[in-house]
């Protein structure tokens, strides 16, 4: 799959479950709601940076380490609202997550990892480090998504 490939893919992936929802988040605290927002923040901030992997808008090292670091700390808010209640529509968590909550963590961990060494190649200001660490975020995200994430029928 090329990189502009799996760009679309995250994108239609995380977009069109949210113009779907036909179901209110009307629980307690609104786990659901939350995590949607937390993971669309993040998805924003993911174009952004992919936009100048892919060369389609210009690369200025500085506002790319920002990105980078805005994306670390976005992606620590969704884990927050998976709990144990959460598990009713509209989510798209499979079951099984509530059940695998260790392995749910080490996909977060592989997540933080991969933040860390895109802000490490970020901070070089070289695109031919940044833009292999810049996928391998991507295919964390992606690997969760496969492992944890209803797919829309």
């Amino acid at each position: 799959m090329t990189p502009y490939a799996k760009l679309v893919f995250l994108v239609v992936c995380a977009v069109l479950p949210l113009g779907g929802c036909t179901e209110a988040d009307n629980h307690p605290g609104q786990p659901v709601q939350h995590r949607v927002a937390a993971f669309k923040k993040m998805l924003q901030s993911m174009e952004q940076m992919g936009m100048v992997v892919r060369e389609r808008q210009e690369f200025k090292a500085a506002d790319f380490l920002e990105h980078a670091h805005e994306l670390k700390a976005l992606a620590q808010e969704p884990w927050q609202y998976f709990t144990p209640n959460s598990n009713y529509p509209p989510t798209r968590a499979k079951p099984d997550l509530w059940q695998h909550q260790t392995n749910f963590a080490e996909f977060r961990n592989d997540l933080d990892e991969s933040l860390a060494k895109l802000i490490a190649a970020a901070e070089t200001g070289k695109m031919d480090m940044i833009a292999p660490a810049y996928t391998s975020v991507e295919d964390s995200c992606e690997a969760c998504h496969q492992r944890f994430r209803k797919t829309l029928q």
